[in-house]
């Protein structure tokens, strides 16, 4: 009952400020100076710029913007603190300098307001690096305000409905959005330098494939058919290898109708990249190398802590077969259990639940390291050797045609990339499709789909080929300790309000 009229009473409070601020843009318009009929302001410095050059600018004049985040009204004289893309910077502001009507609109300000600023560069008595106002200039008029910085930090679930406002009370959290792009730039940097092309293929396709996961489902009202938006850029990039760019890649979304936690968005950024005549190994490397250089670039080091975890990523990461791995952590060999039925009293042995529809050997072995094993690898690992079952677009080993060429990345007991020798056998590549529409009807929601398009491409000849695919979401939350997908995401999915 307390907290219902608490939260009534801070809603009366909000609508009385607004009331009040929607009050002073009224008397503005009615003076003839309405803020949001300005539509433009030339600024001649940030509040970086000044903080970093101040012997050069001493004295001198300059323009600056930002958000009024701070203050303090003292009779003739004033101090306020304003909030640009770069930082903070305080500014004096005194009515012998605006005058007797500006001043007085000055004080009227509000925190949030948007101004402009002209003065020159000056040092205060306590040291502050500040300007000194000649003009102030309403921007424009916050009519809502801000929320408290403690109380913001505490509200999740605003911060991340609301990241505008998140944005600007935490503006610390724009460090994990900058390492983002700087994250991507370099990446791209490395493979344009390796030859490799950066191509666009579409969102919406006809059928969901290059990956085992749930799609969601769209209409195309001109053409009268349902289409899936993209699960992978998988086969799409295959083609064109096919079609004579050997070295290629896509940064780009990637969409998934499943669950959501720390880890997962249903939307989510992904790089895949393929390059002809090379294979699982080579893929390997460059997944290193990859991940090293942009670690040094970003953060000039490679010895991270990932939430509490000291990771190494100093080359050369280790290499293990999932069955060795699954060995070390159970002390079980699926070497030596030849059968289904084997395979299946290990679970019950190791109180695993048997899933109905994916209960073969192969199943069993992906579900065991699932779920005992991948927690487990702290320091850069790559799994390798995976079960056919789970990997309809691999290669097979010559000798062992039940396990494939595919690897996946594993750091801080998290998977972060997923690699194969491709697949270029048409005829094989054809009966797992089918295989995948079986296990579909089976009431496996993630099984693909047949493409008959890319078998075709297939039987015009795709080169030996190696491919990697890479998320980027957790690759930028490792790099900026972010505990939650959800922080490294500007506007993550969020169930509505009400």
């Amino acid at each position: 009952m307390e907290e219902n009229n608490n939260a009534q009473e801070a809603e009366l409070d909000m609508n009385h400020l607004m009331q009040v601020r929607r009050e002073k843009l009224d008397k503005l318009r009615e003076e003839g100076n309405d803020p949001f009929n300005i539509s433009k302001f030339d600024r001649t410095h940030t509040s970086k710029e000044i903080m970093d050059n101040y012997d050069e600018l001493e004295g001198k004049d300059v323009t600056v913007a930002g958000r009024i985040m701070a203050k303090r009204i003292m009779g003739k004289a004033s101090f306020c603190h304003i909030q640009d893309g770069e930082g903070k910077i305080q500014s004096y502001v005194s009515i012998n300098d605006l005058g007797e009507d500006s001043y007085k609109q000055f004080k009227e300000y509000d925190i949030g307001d948007i101004i402009g600023i002209t003065g020159f560069v000056f040092k205060t008595r306590t040291e502050e690096i500040s300007v000194h106002a000649k003009e102030v200039t309403l921007l424009s008029k916050s009519l809502k305000p801000l929320p408290e910085k403690f109380h913001g930090l505490k509200d999740i679930d605003l911060r991340y409905r609301q990241r505008y406002v998140d944005l600007v009370v935490n503006p610390e959290v724009k460090d994990a959005f900058i390492k983002r792009a700087q994250i991507i730039k370099e990446m791209r940097s490395i493979l344009d330098e390796k030859g490799y092309l950066e191509v666009e293929t579409p969102i919406l396709n006809t059928i969901s494939g290059g990956a085992t996961a749930k799609p969601f489902i769209t209409h195309h009202n001109t053409l009268d058919i349902d289409m899936y938006l993209r699960i992978a850029t998988e086969l799409n990039l295959k083609r064109l290898v096919v079609g004579g760019f050997e070295r290629v890649y896509e940064i780009g979304r990637i969409f998934r109708n499943e669950g959501m936690d720390l880890k997962h968005n249903p939307e989510f950024t992904s790089i895949e990249l393929y390059s002809a005549y090379q294979n699982l190994e080579d893929m390997m490397d460059l997944t290193q190398e990859l991940v090293t250089k942009i670690a040094i670039k970003v953060l000039g080091t490679l010895k991270i802590n990932y939430q509490g975890m000291d990771i190494d990523l100093t080359p050369n990461w280790r290499r293990v077969t999932m069955i060795d791995s699954i060995k070390e952590v159970t002390g079980i060999d699926f070497n030596e259990i030849k059968t289904d039925e084997e395979a299946q009293n290990v679970l019950k042995d190791l109180k695993i639940e048997i899933n109905p529809i994916k209960k073969t050997r192969g199943d069993i072995i992906a579900q065991v390291f699932d779920e005992k094993v991948e927690e487990t690898l702290i320091q850069p690992t790559f799994v390798y050797e995976y079960p056919i079952e789970n990997s309809p677009l691999a290669k097979k080993y010559a000798d062992k045609p039940e396990m494939v060429q595919r690897f996946e990345l594993f750091i801080g007991g998290r998977e972060y990339a997923n690699a194969f020798s491709e697949l270029n056998d048409p005829i094989d590549q054809y009966e797992r499709f089918l295989n995948e529409i079986k296990n579909r009807e089976n009431g496996d929601e993630e099984a693909g789909m047949m493409d008959e398009d890319y078998i075709n491409a297939l039987e015009i000849g795709l080169p030996p080929t190696g491919g990697m695919g890479m998320g980027i979401d957790r690759l930028v939350m490792l790099l900026t300790d972010s505990s939650s997908i959800r922080d490294v995401l500007l506007f993550p999915t969020m169930k509505p309000l009400g």
